[in-house]
């Protein structure tokens, strides 16, 4: 079945910015409050959010096998249960609906004055109930970057890392979307000069800057994925802003690895951009520097072209850029990651998210990290404000965007937008 959807010459009859990130061909998926209390499944053009709940029961999937309640759903799991074809049918005839030459939604008011929202009229939820979440560490750079700081130079990646996509389970409860705070955390540090750990606010709050893919059922207990066959298990992707505490982690991530450090809290870009949509950015993968062993080896082009950037906003003052970053940085990609996971017979199910690991580049400007980009405190950047960071301070928030463009199109994932605030303070009974 063809991706009628991306046609890089359709336009729409909706009045939409040249440069959006949302264009009739992207078409994400996401979840919204609307003006009417109502939670409902619903895509984005331009900077329109629309309702498919209300247009599925106003008649304009018809022919498209769906039950009557498949919009109706605080998430999207269940739609993305229902597979790779109905996503596709689904998308292809959202792109026929809103196209410049389709006038029947068009020329009905009222229809349109039930389906169609203003972004000031909505407010995004989290997109899936997140299952089981996993974390990669898939950047040769950052990795190359943490072991220099913290290992050995002349040994930075540990002898596994060429050989496998390293990566670990975390938790699911505290991933949240875009424009919820963070507290900043506590936990154990040990400090320089003391044998012995204190307990206390974490003084090197950081961000990370990184992409997740949402899948659907995948495999039963005991199934591997074969890794030609993944992209069929991949829904989406959305911006992933991996919180991490380093002096925590440094403390705490041996043997095991992070823990406190990682769990308070993960933030996520709202819309879930489909694998279909980014299908005209598909790019090669590094070469392999290892003979890979062969379920880790596939044909084609398995990464992304898409451009990362991370900026910084103290309270009350201006955005400022951090850092310049694109996915296909990645050493291992989407496809090697689900093999691995699953190669052991480990089932996927519906909403399991899966997180890239820190997304840095070659160059200083292009690291994923602040402790990167200060290298670990000792390189403080300078904001236009004069005041300096060497992480994240209390009320800074931190803003991650991504889009892919060529020639043709451009098609975005908006952006995670999240501010530390302070140790969090019961309240006073």
């Amino acid at each position: 079945m063809s991706i009628t959807a991306n046609d890089p010459n359709r336009k729409t009859w909706l009045d939409i910015p040249g440069d959006t990130d949302f264009p009739i061909q992207n078409i994400p998926f996401g979840v919204f409050l609307t003006r009417d209390d109502v939670i409902t499944i619903g895509t984005r053009i331009g900077d329109y959010a629309i309702d498919l709940g209300a247009l599925h029961q106003l008649g304009y999937f018809e022919g498209i096998p769906l039950t009557d309640d498949i919009f109706l759903q605080d998430t999207l799991n269940d739609f993305i249960s229902d597979g790779k074809k109905t996503w596709r049918l689904v998308r292809n005839r959202i792109a026929d609906i809103f196209d410049a030459n389709n006038s029947k939604l068009k020329d009905n008011q009222d229809h349109r004055n039930t389906v169609l929202f203003t972004l000031d009229e909505i407010e995004m939820q989290m997109p899936v109930q997140v299952g089981d979440y996993t974390d990669f560490y898939s950047s040769k750079e950052h990795a190359t970057n943490i072991g220099t700081m913290f290992r050995d130079p002349d040994n930075a990646l540990l002898p596994n890392w060429l050989h496998i996509p390293v990566g670990y389970h975390g938790r699911s409860s505290s991933i949240i979307p875009s424009g919820i705070p963070v507290h900043r955390p506590q936990g154990q540090t040990k400090p320089a000069d003391s044998d012995t750990p204190v307990f206390g606010p974490s003084q090197r709050v950081d961000f990370e800057l990184e992409m997740a893919f949402i899948t659907t059922d995948a495999n039963h207990l005991g199934e591997p994925i074969p890794v030609d066959e993944a992209e069929d298990y991949i829904f989406g992707m959305v911006l992933f802003n991996d919180w991490s505490a380093r002096d925590i982690q440094k403390w705490e991530y041996v043997p095991l690895g992070p823990f406190l450090a990682k769990n308070f809290a993960s933030s996520i870009s709202p819309w879930i951009v489909t694998m279909d949509a980014l299908e005209p950015f598909r790019t090669a993968s590094p070469k392999p520097e290892k003979e890979l062993l062969p379920y880790l080896k596939y044909s084609g082009d398995k990464s992304f072209d898409i451009n990362l950037e991370v900026f910084l906003q103290p309270e009350g003052g201006e955005e400022q850029s951090l850092s310049k970053s694109n996915f296909k940085y990645l050493y291992w990609n989407m496809s090697q990651q689900l093999a691995h996971h699953t190669v052991n017979g480990c089932p996927v199910n519906s909403g399991d998210m899966m997180a890239s690991g820190t997304i840095s580049g070659s160059s200083e400007d292009s690291f994923g990290s602040m402790l990167e980009l200060t290298w670990s405190g000792s390189k403080p950047i300078k904001l236009k404000d004069g005041s300096e960071r060497k992480f994240i301070e209390d009320n800074d928030t931190v803003i991650m965007r991504g889009y892919c463009q060529n020639g043709n199109s451009r098609i975005g994932f908006g952006e995670v937008r999240s501010k530390l605030l302070p140790v969090y303070k019961p309240k006073k009974k």
